[in-house]
C-alpha cells in the first residue's frame, strides 16, 4: 500500500451503507489502525473531515508518485 510515515492513500469502490460518508471514485486517506484490521476495517477521513472505521473491500489502495501523493495529502 502507498503510505509516507502515517499516511496511505486509497480509492473508495463501494459506497452502499454510507451514501452520505463516502463518495465512489474517489481518493481518501486511511490511518493505520492494526486493531481495525484484523476485523476487517479500514480507518478512513472521510466526507466529514473524521476519521472512522470502514470495510477494507470498500477501499483499494493507490500507489501514486510520490510527488502526486504528497499533493494529495496536503489538498485534503
Amino acid at each position: 500500500m502507498t503510505s509516507t510515515a502515517s499516511h496511505q492513500l486509497v480509492i473508495c469502490v463501494k459506497n452502499e451503507d454510507y451514501p452520505a460518508s463516502l463518495e465512489k471514485r474517489k481518493i481518501y486517506e486511511a490511518i493505520p489502525d492494526k486493531a481495525a484490521e484484523k476485523h476487517g476495517q479500514i480507518r478512513v477521513i472521510d466526507e466529514s473531515g473524521e476519521d472512522y472505521l470502514y470495510p477494507q473491500d470498500y477501499f483499494i489502495p493507490v500507489s501514486l508518485p510520490k510527488n502526486v501523493e504528497e499533493a494529495v495529502i496536503k489538498a485534503a
